[in-house]
């Protein structure tokens, strides 16, 4: 069937109020100004972003209803759809009725005459706060797992952090040498055996320790084995209940650390490595806010540990 072009054109524009009902139904923030930059058309989301009824925006212009931040992003913006034959998409913040900044990606498209002239811009705009908010989060946490990660390789014990799937969070080379050559070769090709089967990677004994820790939720438990003709004394604490757990596994063979153990013994450290590898998890696992403090409290203990050693 063929429409008739100007009949059709014609009930549009005589149906002003479906035209404001399609728009209003849209989610999203949408106007339309003419080629002088003077507002048309809105929806209400738009009504909503700016805390302004439409009527109080209609024929009026950006002075009218931006601040300067704004007005200047829109007039620079404005200039280059009207110099340019394409749709335009950027960010810019804008703040909402209730005084929150919020950020939005935002589409300008251009209506134009048959001659090329601009008649109008339409422009719409989606609220990206959220995600700006999460990508922050998500590069701060990556911020504290490398610093994590960094501190983990200065606690000379073999450090060994679990979740709750018996899966390696993290660990450094010290575990991965007391565990031997063919664990030590994966630690070369994948540092921290992220996401490895810590069934795997330690004897039957440890792992069950790991898994009843998780299951119990009990604080800690500790025993001495002998693995790869080592005697090693194992401490296995919970970081987040039923989550993760960590182990700190200490090397008793030689004379030396045989001392430097009954001396830690005798004065606690132990307790002070649990506390340092909790804190470090922390920053692997919930990307604490305080990193710097806790970093310095981390650095703080393990001095104090290695200078208990040196009695």
């Amino acid at each position: 069937m063929i429409y008739e072009q100007n009949s059709f054109l014609c009930g549009l524009i005589n149906d002003p109020e479906l035209a404001y009902h399609i728009i209003d139904s849209l989610p999203f923030p949408i106007n339309y100004r003419d080629g002088n930059g003077k507002y048309l058309s809105c929806n209400k989301a738009f009504e909503r972003m700016l805390g302004r009824a439409r009527e109080e925006m209609i024929g009026k212009g950006g002075p009218d209803l931006h601040n300067a931040d704004v007005l200047e992003m829109i007039t620079m913006k404005d200039k280059e759809i009207s110099e340019s034959a394409t749709d335009l998409v950027y960010e810019h913040s804008y703040k909402s009725a209730d005084g929150a900044w919020l950020d939005y990606l935002i589409y300008k498209s251009s209506i134009r005459n048959l001659d090329g002239s601009l008649l109008g811009i339409v422009t719409s705009f989606y609220d990206i706060s959220e995600k700006k908010r999460s990508e922050i989060r998500s590069e701060k946490a990556k911020e504290s797992s490398v610093i994590a990660s960094a501190m983990l390789q200065k606690i000379r014990a073999g450090i060994l952090i679990v979740d709750h799937n018996m899966k390696v969070v993290s660990c450094n080379e010290s575990f991965a040498q007391l565990m031997g050559e063919e664990t030590e070769e994966l630690y070369e090709a994948i540092p921290g055996l992220p996401g490895a089967d810590v069934r795997e990677l330690v004897p039957e004994i440890v792992s069950k320790m790991m898994n009843g820790l998780l299951h119990s939720g009990e604080e800690m438990l500790e025993r001495d084995l002998t693995f790869n003709n080592k005697l090693l004394h194992i401490s296995i604490v919970t970081i987040f209940k039923n989550r993760v757990v960590g182990a700190i596994i200490r090397n008793l063979s030689s004379p030396k650390l045989v001392r430097e153990e009954i001396i830690s013994r005798a004065m606690k450290v132990t307790r002070q490595n649990i506390e340092m590898v909790q804190q470090v998890a922390t920053l692997l696992a919930e990307n604490a806010a305080q990193t710097e403090d806790m970093l310095n409290s981390i650095v703080a203990a393990y001095k104090y540990g290695e200078d208990r050693k040196d009695e």
